[in-house]
C-alpha cells in the first residue's frame, strides 16, 4: 500500500526540516538551553540546600536552648555581684567553636522599648568593655536589638551574619529568651562563619562556595561553547570571502587553506582548493577544445564553400537537378558552419560559467564602437537605431563576453523587428548597476513564455527564419548565462505599444583600475 502525502503537508515538513537544519535555529536552541538549565538546577539545588540549612539551624538553635536551660538556675538568683560567676559558667558550657553573649532586660522596661533597656552582662570568650560597646553598636546595626522585645515574648529572628568588632564574620545561630521573675534573659549564640563553610546559613545560596564553583564551571562551559560557534561562524565567513574573491577573479585571491583557522577543517579547505583548481583547469580545457574543434571543422568547410563557386558556374543552366544539388550543398555547408559557430559559443559560455573573466571593461565605449559596426546591418534590414548611452560606465568581465552579449541581443531584436521600425538601445547607471536595454517593435512574446525565451534551443522564429541556419535558439540563453556568471541579471518584458524589451544589469566596478 502506497501512502501519498499532500503537497501542502510535504512542503510544511520540508520547511520544518530546513528550519531545524539551520545554524541560527540550533544556536538559538543552544542559548535557550544554556539559560534554562542553570535556572532549573539552581532552583532545585537551592531548595535542597534550604532544607539542609533548616536542619542545621534547628541543630544550632537547640544547642543555644540547652545552654540557656543550663544557665537558668544561676540566672534566677542573679545579683550584681554574681556577674563573675555567670562568666565562669559561660566558660564552662561554651565550646571552642561557639560564642555566647548574655543580655538582660529588666521587667520594668516597656515591651515596645527598641532595645534601649537591654544590658550586656557577660560573654564567652571574655571580651573587653570597649569590645562590648562596639559589639553592642554592631548588633544595633544588624537589627538584633530592635527585635529583642519581641524575642522576650516568644519571637525568634532568623539566622543572620554580621561582622564582629574584630573584623571577623560571625553567624548568629540562636536567640533564646529566659523569662524569670527578675526580668528577661536573652542568650545569643553565634559561630564563626568558617564553621559553616559550604552552607547557606545566614546568606543567599548563590554566595555559597559550591554555588560559586558550579557557576564558574558553567560560565567556562558557556564561553567554550559560544567560542566554538563563533570560531566556526567566523571560519565559514572567511571561506565565503575566499569564494567571492575567486568568483570575481581577484588577482590576490587567497586559498581556502590559507584562510582556515580551525585545524580540524584543514581537509575541507584543501578539498575546496582542489575543487577550484579542477574547475579552472576544466574551464581552460573547454575553451581550448572549443577553439581547436572550431578551427578543425571550419577549415574544411571553408574549402568546400570556396569549391562550390566554380561548380555553380560550371553547371548548365538547363540542368535543374544539378543546380538544385549545388544549392543543397551550399545550404548544408552554411548550416554546418553556423552549427560549428554555435557549438563554439556554447562551449565558451559553459567555460565562462565555471571561470568567468573579471577584467575591467569600459562598457560605454565598447557599446558605442559596436553600434557603429552594426549600422550597416541595420540599414540592410531597413531599421532605425535610437541610442542613449551614458559615458564612463566601467564593469568587470571581458570585452569578448560583452561583445557576445550585445551581438546576441541585437541579433534577436533585428530578426523580429519589422522593416522601417526602430530599435532603441540605452545604457545608464541604475543605482550602482550598469543597465543596458535593447527594445524592438516586433510582435513581442506571450506573457507565459517570457522566461522560456532564455532557455537553450527555444526559439519563436518561423520556418523560413529557422532554415536560415544561423539561429538555434541559444542567443538569449548565452546572454543570461554570461551575465549571471559575472553577478548580473537579465529580464525581458513586452513593451506597452508592442515589441520586446530585454534589460541587462551588471554591477558597476567601484575602481576599474584595480582588481576586485
Amino acid at each position: 500500500m502506497v501512502s501519498i502525502t499532500p503537497n501542502g503537508e510535504a512542503r510544511g515538513w520540508r520547511r520544518a526540516g530546513a528550519l531545524w537544519r539551520s545554524f541560527a535555529t540550533k544556536l538559538a536552541l543552544l542559548i535557550a538551553v544554556l539559560v534554562t538549565v542553570p535556572l532549573v538546577l539552581y532552583v532545585q539545588f537551592r531548595s535542597a540546600d534550604a532544607e539542609r540549612a533548616a536542619l542545621l539551624q534547628r541543630s544550632v538553635q537547640e544547642e543555644g536552648r540547652l545552654i540557656a536551660t543550663s544557665l537558668a538556675p544561676i540566672l534566677g538568683e542573679f545579683r550584681g555581684e554574681t556577674a563573675d560567676e555567670i562568666g565562669s559558667r559561660l566558660a564552662e558550657i561554651g565550646g571552642p567553636d561557639i560564642n555566647v553573649k548574655l543580655l538582660f532586660r529588666p521587667k520594668t522596661d516597656a515591651v515596645n522599648d527598641a532595645g534601649g533597656g537591654v544590658f550586656y552582662i557577660a560573654a564567652n570568650p571574655p571580651v573587653t568593655s570597649d569590645y562590648i560597646e562596639r559589639d553592642r553598636a554592631e548588633l544595633f546595626e544588624t537589627g538584633i536589638f530592635n527585635a529583642l522585645p519581641q524575642t522576650c515574648i516568644g519571637g525568634e529572628p532568623l539566622a543572620r551574619r554580621y561582622t564582629n568588632p574584630d573584623g571577623a564574620e560571625e553567624v548568629l545561630t540562636s536567640i533564646t529568651p529566659i523569662n524569670l521573675d527578675n526580668g528577661c534573659w536573652i542568650v545569643v549564640t553565634s559561630n564563626a562563619s568558617a564553621t559553616f563553610v559550604g552552607s547557606s546559613l545566614g546568606q543567599p545560596y548563590w554566595k555559597t562556595p559550591e554555588a560559586q564553583i558550579v557557576f564558574a564551571m558553567y560560565l567556562l562551559l558557556v564561553v567554550l561553547v559560544v567560542s566554538l560557534f563563533a570560531d566556526i561562524w567566523r571560519n565559514v565567513r572567511r571561506f565565503g570571502a575566499v569564494a567571492r574573491a575567486i568568483r570575481v577573479r581577484r588577482s590576490d585571491s587567497p586559498s581556502f587553506r590559507a584562510r582556515n583557522h580551525i585545524p580540524e577543517l584543514d581537509w575541507v579547505a584543501e578539498e575546496f582548493d582542489r575543487l577550484v583548481r579542477v574547475l579552472n583547469e576544466s574551464a581552460d580545457s573547454i575553451r581550448q577544445a572549443a577553439e581547436e574543434n572550431a578551427h578543425a571543422l571550419k577549415a574544411p568547410l571553408a574549402v568546400i564553400s570556396q569549391s562550390i563557386e566554380p561548380l555553380k558556374t560550371a553547371v548548365p543552366g538547363d540542368n535543374e537537378r544539378a543546380r538544385r544539388a549545388v544549392m543543397l550543398i551550399e545550404h548544408s555547408v552554411a548550416r554546418l558552419d553556423a552549427t560549428v559557430s554555435a557549438t563554439r559559443r556554447m562551449e565558451q559560455a559553459t567555460a565562462e560559467l565555471i571561470d568567468p573573466p573579471r577584467e575591467a571593461v569600459d562598457l560605454s565605449a565598447l557599446l558605442i564602437g559596436m553600434l557603429r559596426a552594426l549600422r550597416e546591418t541595420m540599414e540592410a534590414h531597413h531599421l532605425h537605431l535610437e541610442a542613449t548611452i551614458e559615458d564612463g560606465l566601467p564593469v568587470r568581465g571581458s570585452e569578448e563576453l560583452f561583445e557576445t552579449v550585445i551581438d546576441n541581443l541585437f541579433e534577436n531584436a533585428i530578426s523580429f523587428a519589422p522593416a522601417n521600425s526602430k530599435i532603441a538601445v540605452s545604457l545608464s547607471d541604475a543605482g550602482g548597476m550598469a543597465q543596458l536595454v535593447v527594445a524592438d517593435q516586433g510582435p513581442g512574446v506571450p506573457e507565459s513564455e517570457l522566461e522560456r525565451i532564455f532557455e537553450r534551443y527555444y526559439s519563436r522564429r518561423d520556418e523560413d527564419q529557422a532554415r536560415d541556419g544561423a539561429n538555434f535558439g541559444i542567443g538569449l540563453w548565452i546572454v543570461r548565462r554570461n551575465i549571471e556568471a559575472i553577478g548580473g541579471s537579465v529580464t525581458a518584458q513586452n513593451r506597452e505599444h508592442g515589441g520586446l524589451e530585454v534589460t541587462v544589469r551588471v554591477p558597476i566596478a567601484e575602481d576599474p583600475h584595480t582588481p576586485d
